[in-house]
């Protein structure tokens, strides 16, 4: 099939790279955002996606938004048999869904009804789901409400962050995709209706919802750390800046202490909170680079009755 690739962050890079070496399918062209200013020059920067199409001498296009009408009157021109979407980050209208054959098919990195929405994998991680994997479907106007081609799972570690768990849904997603192109090229796989129970949403997480509160258990501790790395970083405030949070590890054997209460120990540091205390492993001081919170802690001076937190 002739298909037109739309996406735009490093997790969509697996799916690209899968399409273009089926050896069934013909990419003939990528869309992906505007490229956007990063670093601290600001300077203008393409997406991994953009990169990586260019790279492969694939055409590339950069709608500010996929209504327009110069867009779509290429998008037509191209005449895609489908238009595989992993991540892409905008709205399609239905005016842009209507063009391909057999439309537009989204890789989410959920199984599908559970965690609809820009964060399935954060929400898992912060949920405490043992099981989670990946769907494809059938983008229609609603919230990833399509009808599903198929499933693969994918076990959550104990200790897996939400950047660990994304990176293996996107290979083996990678591999869902392009089999998925294989079934609707071949006539022999149809989307199924999502069940109308199961059905939960993963807002996109943002700064507020990563501040810890170290009056919930050690166990929501480790959860909101885990989900909120890489991004945006769990943080709380000590002596009334904000330190990041990035990595603990849960001390069952620990006793309990006041919540956000800190001790310091040779070479640990542990944070009390509203069951047993945790430890802190690696954290990141307004300002500095991350380090070990042993490090932080000896270089901070801790003093006696010292607490993370408001």
């Amino acid at each position: 099939m002739r298909l037109v690739f739309a996406g735009t962050p490093e997790v969509a890079v697996p799916s690209l790279d899968a399409l273009i070496a089926s050896g069934r399918h013909e990419v003939v062209a990528v869309v992906t955002r505007p490229d956007a200013p990063a670093g601290r020059g600001r300077r203008m920067v393409a997406s991994p996606v953009a990169e990586r199409a260019a790279e492969a001498g694939i055409e590339v296009l950069r709608p500010r938004h996929p209504r327009d009408a110069d867009f779509q009157a290429r998008l037509r021109e191209l005449a895609p048999d489908c238009c595989p979407v992993v991540a892409y980050g905008a709205l399609l209208p239905k005016s842009a869904l209507d063009i391909p054959a057999h439309g537009w098919v989204n890789l989410h990195f959920s199984l599908l009804p559970a965690w609809r929405g820009a964060a399935p994998v954060q929400h898992a991680i912060l949920a405490g789901d043992e099981m989670t994997g990946a769907s494809t479907f059938q983008i229609e106007e609603g919230l990833d409400s399509g009808p599903v081609f198929g499933v693969v799972t994918e076990a959550v570690r104990p200790t897996d962050t939400s950047g660990d768990l994304l990176t293996r849904l996107a290979f083996a997603g990678a591999g869902l995709l392009s089999a998925t192109m294989d079934g609707i090229e071949d006539g022999a796989l149809f989307p199924q209706p999502q069940p109308a129970d199961g059905v939960s949403l993963a807002p996109k997480i943002n700064v507020e919802d990563a501040e810890l509160h170290w009056t919930a258990p050690a166990m929501r501790v480790d959860r909101v750390v885990r989900g909120c790395a890489p991004a945006p970083g769990a943080w709380t405030l000590f002596r009334g800046e904000r330190l990041k949070v990035m990595s603990v590890a849960l001390r069952p054997e620990r006793t309990e202490s006041a919540p956000g209460l800190l001790e310091t120990a040779k070479n640990a540091v542990y944070a009390g909170t509203g069951s047993h205390e945790v430890e802190l492993l690696w954290v990141q001081p307004q300002g500095k680079k991350p380090m070990k919170a042993a490090d932080w802690a000896r270089g901070a001076r801790i003093g006696a009755g010292e607490r993370l937190g408001a």
